[in-house]
């Protein structure tokens, strides 16, 4: 079985590290924020994350939440940018002015660095990180320095797993919200079906949004439109899912225990699955308004605005980091047959 890294490797015309092992292929761009360009299982035709071969670098950059599997830190949306801490507040940039919001930080914007790559044990791993401090532009209103660090590691066994660990530099507490805006190709079979397309979400209660795409800190119960994320019936794209937002419960993959995501082409029996560590406590489902071939299913752990509202953090998945303290979780992405 064919395990490599290739740390020289070109992408959009830039150095990519690219993973395989056994039948799948990841690509990832620390020079584009640690994201993951491409995920592929080449056995079976399946483009897990949504890339193009003709989708020019300057057309990512311009929008690089919506290719691939970017990573988000203080992700989604701040009440007019406002974020508070138990000894801070800091008032980040108004850039979704049609809500008055800061929108999903700045880490996925900025170059990262390799730090080590290896295979070991069938398993083909790269690490990358970034680290935050008084050089950014962003310091000026975010003043604390931590650093990120990303670990992928590929195998035949299970798929791609990513870990993330979030270290606080600075002397004051750090907010934690983590998320990746996982982008699945819509279809995921290439040349499949997009209208057979469904989504299996374990959803506990809905987090009611108000007009802006804040909680109103009400959870409400599932009703009927909820429900078809919990039974498989919901169809992932050719509708509009816009920021529904809901807690996260354990559901089953054939028939066990499973903390994660399904999407299932119900034609060719095809499924991807996204595995999830416990700290990711919501899922917030988005489709840019479902005809433009992929779709976010977004594991998040914290609630949108999680730092600002009135909501006990067990409630709204608010924590911080003290000084030198650091906060993991991990997720991961696989196939599986007919």
């Amino acid at each position: 079985m064919n395990i490599s890294v290739d740390t020289s490797f070109e992408c959009k015309g830039i150095n990519c590290v690219k993973l395989t092992a056994g039948r799948y292929l990841a690509v990832v761009s620390p020079l584009t924020g640690s994201s993951v360009l491409r995920f592929y299982d080449t056995e079976n035709d399946i483009e897990i994350f949504r890339y193009k071969d003709d989708c020019s670098l300057e057309q990512y950059n311009n929008a690089r939440e919506i290719w691939g599997l970017p990573t988000l830190y203080l992700p989604n949306r701040f009440d007019g940018g406002l974020l508070r801490t138990s000894d801070g507040e800091y008032h980040l940039p108004v850039n979704e002015t049609l809500f008055n919001n800061h929108i999903h930080g700045w880490v996925h914007k900025r170059a990262h660095k390799i730090e080590d790559s290896f295979v070991r044990d069938g398993i083909a791993t790269v690490i990358t990180s970034y680290t935050f401090g008084k050089d950014d532009e962003m310091y000026s209103c975010f003043p604390l320095d931590f650093k990120l660090t990303y670990t992928y590691e590929l195998s035949e066994e299970k798929g791609l797993v990513q870990t993330l660990k979030l270290e606080n530099l600075s002397d004051k507490h750090l907010p934690v919200s983590l998320c990746t805006h996982t982008c699945i190709n819509a279809p995921i079979k290439v040349g499949g079906s997009q209208e057979e397309l469904f989504l299996t979400v374990p959803v506990g209660e809905k987090c009611e949004l108000d007009d802006r795409c804040l909680p109103t800190e009400r959870l409400l119960p599932l009703n009927d439109y909820d429900k078809t994320y919990k039974n498989g019936t919901m169809k992932a794209v050719l509708h509009d899912i816009s920021n529904d937002m809901y807690t996260a419960v354990t559901g089953e993959l054939n028939g066990k225990p499973f903390h994660g995501v399904t999407v299932t082409d119900k034609v060719s029996g095809f499924r991807v699955c996204n595995e999830v560590s416990e700290e990711y406590k919501f899922w917030n489902m988005w489709n840019d308004r479902g005809g433009n071939g992929y779709f976010c299913p977004e594991p998040m752990t914290a609630m949108i605005n999680a730092a600002n509202l009135s909501l006990a953090p067990e409630v709204s998945g608010h924590c911080e980091l003290g000084k030198g303290e650091s906060y993991e979780c991990r997720q991961r992405f696989f196939t599986l047959g007919k």
